[in-house]
């Protein structure tokens, strides 16, 4: 597997499916299929049709199969050697989880700032930091290689990348700047200007539009379509039941009257992401500030599991902060690493599945890494990304709850690398390079069985 191991994770990684430790990325098609099987079957008698469309997501290309298999990854992390750059301090930091270029976007907080961020924290969990490093420096190779460019280019993007991280991380260090902290057009340039400034000129109004219309007595209701579909009158009343305990779980410093979350109508949405594919995802239309029709609230509830970084590190997240609730810990994942978090992020029960809530919002742009055709609009858009990442490792530390993570990771993170920043590169250059090519593998074996016809789900 990879060429920088020692023989004895040799040994544990050749029960993993690797072949052996003295040759690169080696094929491991029984195990990667057994894989793909085991992480998405438990969700194949409740949406098949939104699973066949993962897989079929998925063969697109080795970048797409990656960002599917958030569970591949940490398994791998599992038995895979550490960094020399973690320490007791930083092995049990917040991650994102999924830290891939389609998990950040342009949008709006709650404070009317138009900003660039992560727009995903499904997998937030406990974790050495560089697991968030590794996995987009993953994705970086994997979309420069996809974009036309060459691998020595795709290092010196992660190598800036990383500076980025290095140095925010230094900049934060000794002060509270993390906790202002905002990537806004005055202070970027590029695609993720554009991005924002996309985001920024959106409007509520053309998103009920897309979704949704008046109907024959005035009243907004959700449109029906091949994205959008009814659901059973049973799943009505239980999402409908459901509610109290969603308005109970946002803080009542944010919480609005209740009739703000009047549930006007709900659709069971098809075809969104690709990882979370199989899952329930639903939209509530919800009544918002007035009776009027035109500041309705569309809500995204999507069904949550455990952590795909818990595979590698099972209990790191002791289940008693997040109520061994699943949307809970998103929920606390989401307001951890996001400054003036969306007010309506929230969670609940539905049926016994654990469920997140939060606003569909009229002001996200996704980022479309297809767009950073040319070195240099890939290296200075993962500067912005790397300070990105560093603001969100920053301000979830002692500054969120210090009862998570205690320490100071900004401090922590600086000290270590302090000094070794070309060894911490090679470190993570050296990974992903090595990495990216078992995804390469990992995605051929995938697309074989995908036509072959072998059960994936």
């Amino acid at each position: 597997m990879l060429k920088h191991i020692s023989a004895i994770a040799a040994v544990f990684i050749l029960n993993l499916g690797f072949a052996s430790a003295s040759v690169a990325a080696t094929p491991r098609s029984t195990w990667v299929e057994n894989e793909i099987y085991q992480y998405n079957h438990p969700f194949a008698s409740q949406l098949p049709q939104e699973l066949a469309t993962k897989m079929q997501k998925m063969t697109a290309s080795p970048f797409a199969f990656y960002r599917g298999t958030a569970d591949i990854f940490y398994r791998d992390m599992q038995t895979l050697p550490g960094s020399a750059f973690v320490n007791s301090s930083t092995r049990a930091i917040w991650l994102e989880g999924d830290m891939h270029l389609q998990n950040l976007g342009g949008m709006r907080d709650s404070n009317d700032n138009n900003v660039f961020d992560t727009t995903d924290f499904d997998e937030g969990y406990l974790g050495p930091y560089v697991w968030d490093l590794r996995r987009m420096a993953v994705s970086i190779l994997l979309a420069a290689k996809e974009n036309g460019l060459s691998s020595s280019d795709g290092q010196d993007i992660v190598r800036n990348f990383l500076d980025a991280y290095l140095n925010k991380m230094s900049d934060f260090k000794g002060t509270n700047d993390e906790l202002s902290y905002r990537l806004q057009q005055s202070n970027t340039n590029g695609v993720f200007k554009d991005l924002i400034q996309q985001a920024a000129a959106k409007s509520r109004s053309s998103l009920l539009n897309k979704y949704t219309l008046l109907n024959s007595s005035s009243n907004r209701v959700f449109q029906t379509t091949s994205e959008l579909q009814p659901v059973s009158s049973s799943t009505y009343s239980d999402i409908t039941g459901a509610m109290s305990s969603y308005i109970a779980s946002i803080s009542s410093s944010k919480r609005y009257s209740n009739s703000y979350y009047t549930l006007k109508d709900i659709r069971l949405k098809l075809g969104s992401g690709t990882g979370s594919l199989g899952k329930y995802r639903y939209y509530l239309l919800i009544e918002g500030p007035t009776s009027a029709t035109d500041d309705d609230r569309i809500l995204e509830i999507k069904q949550e599991a455990s952590s795909a970084v818990a595979i590698a590190v099972p209990g790191l997240l002791p289940s008693s902060v997040y109520g061994n609730h699943q949307g809970a810990r998103v929920t606390i994942a989401t307001k951890a690493m996001l400054s003036n978090t969306d007010p309506l992020v929230g969670y609940t029960t539905v049926s016994g599945i654990p469920f997140m809530l939060h606003e569909k919002s009229p002001y996200q742009m996704d980022f479309d890494y297809t767009l950073l055709t040319t070195k240099s609009k890939f290296m200075d858009a993962m500067g912005y990304a790397g300070k990105v990442v560093a603001k969100n490792h920053a301000i979830s530390d002692q500054d969120y709850d210090a009862s998570i993570v205690p320490e100071s990771v900004d401090k922590q993170v600086t000290d270590i690398t302090s000094g070794n920043k070309a060894v911490f590169f090679d470190e993570i250059v050296n990974f992903a390079l090595d990495y990216a090519t078992q995804v390469e593998y990992d995605y051929t074996s995938f697309v074989n069985a995908y036509n072959s016809g072998v059960t994936l789900y």
